[in-house]
C-alpha cells in the first residue's frame, strides 16, 4: 500500500478518535492504540514491542504467539488492510476495541469491509497477553437506518460502570436460563422501549427486536447458551457470549449503551465458530 494511503488511514483514525473523546488514551487503551497504529503502518517491530512473546491467539485463523501475528504483516501490507477504531473500553486487565477493517478480503469472510470487536487481556502485564475477536462483513443500514458501527457517543457515567455491568449480567442470566415470559419481562425492565438497534436484521425498539427474533428460518434467531465475559466502562458494557445464530454455533459480542438506568442502544458482531482450517487450538472462548 502506498505511504500516502497509510498516512491518510492513520490521520482519519486519529481524527475520529479525537471526535469521540478518545484522543488522550492511557494505560491499556494506549497499548491497544499503539498496536493498531502499527497495523496501519505495517510496522512489525512497533507491534512486537507491545506483545508478550507467548501472546495467546484466539482468532482461529491466526497462528499462536506474537510471531504468529507478526508473520501476517507482509500480507496485510500487500492487501492494503487498514483499521479504524470507533470505540475503546478498558476494564481492569482487559481492553476492547470496536473496529472497522478495510481491504479485509484476506481474512477469509468473503468481503472487503468488515466490523469487529478485538478483545485483549493483559494479565497484569504492561504488554498484551491474549487476544480474542469476532468479525462480520459490514452491511447496509438496517430497517431503522442504522449501520453496524455508527453513532458512537463519548463514554460517560464512569461511576455507574459496575452497576451497568450487573444489570446486563442479570439480563443475560434470564435470557439463558429463564422462561420466555421471564425473558420478555426482562426486556421491558432493562431496555428502553424505543432503544436504538444496530443489528442488521433488527429494527429499533423492543417490538423490532421481537419481530426479528421470531422471523428467521430457525427461531429464535438469536439463542444464547453461555455468557463468557463482560467488561464495561461507564455507560458502555460489552458481553461476550456463546450460542446459536439461526441454528448455527456462534460467538456473540453485544455492546450496549446505558442511559437513565436502561439500555438505550445496541451494537453487535456475530461470527460462526469455525471447525475447519484452524491455525491454533485455543478456541474463540476459553477466557480463564
Amino acid at each position: 500500500m502506498k505511504k500516502t494511503s497509510v498516512s491518510a488511514a492513520i490521520a482519519t483514525t486519529a481524527m475520529l478518535a479525537a471526535q469521540a473523546g478518545y484522543a488522550d488514551e492511557t494505560g491499556h487503551k494506549n497499548t491497544v492504540r499503539t498496536l493498531l497504529d502499527a497495523v496501519n503502518a505495517y510496522d512489525a517491530d512497533a507491534a512486537r514491542a507491545v506483545l508478550r512473546p507467548e501472546y495467546r491467539q484466539h482468532n482461529p485463523y491466526i497462528p499462536d504467539g506474537a510471531e504468529g501475528l507478526l508473520s501476517l504483516f507482509p500480507a496485510l501490507e500487500d492487501a492494503g488492510v487498514t483499521v479504524e477504531t470507533v470505540l475503546t473500553l478498558e476494564d481492569g486487565d482487559n481492553a476492547v476495541a470496536f473496529n472497522r477493517w478495510s481491504n479485509a478480503e484476506m481474512f477469509g469472510h468473503g468481503c472487503n469491509e468488515m466490523v469487529a470487536f478485538d478483545f485483549y487481556d493483559f494479565h497484569e502485564y504492561g504488554r498484551m497477553a491474549a487476544h480474542w475477536d469476532a468479525m462480520m462483513c459490514d452491511t447496509p443500514p438496517n430497517a431503522s437506518g442504522h449501520g453496524l458501527a455508527d453513532n458512537i457517543s463519548p463514554i460517560t457515567d464512569l461511576e455507574l460502570t459496575e452497576e451497568n455491568k450487573a444489570k446486563l449480567a442479570a439480563a443475560f442470566d434470564v435470557f439463558i436460563n429463564g422462561t420466555p415470559e421471564e425473558a420478555f419481562a426482562t426486556l421491558q425492565t432493562t431496555f428502553h422501549a424505543d432503544y436504538i438497534q444496530h443489528n442488521p436484521d433488527g429494527s429499533d425498539g423492543i417490538e423490532g427486536f421481537l419481530a426479528a427474533q421470531m422471523s428467521s428460518e430457525v427461531t429464535p434467531r438469536w439463542q444464547f447458551t453461555k455468557q463468557h465475559k463482560m467488561i464495561g466502562e461507564g455507560n458502555y458494557v460489552l458481553a461476550i457470549s456463546e450460542g446459536n445464530h439461526v441454528g448455527v454455533h456462534s460467538v456473540f459480542y453485544d455492546l450496549v449503551r446505558f442511559e437513565n438506568g436502561k439500555i438505550a442502544e445496541h451494537w453487535d458482531v456475530i461470527q460462526t465458530v469455525p471447525t475447519d482450517g484452524l491455525a491454533n487450538d485455543n478456541t474463540m472462548f476459553n477466557f480463564d
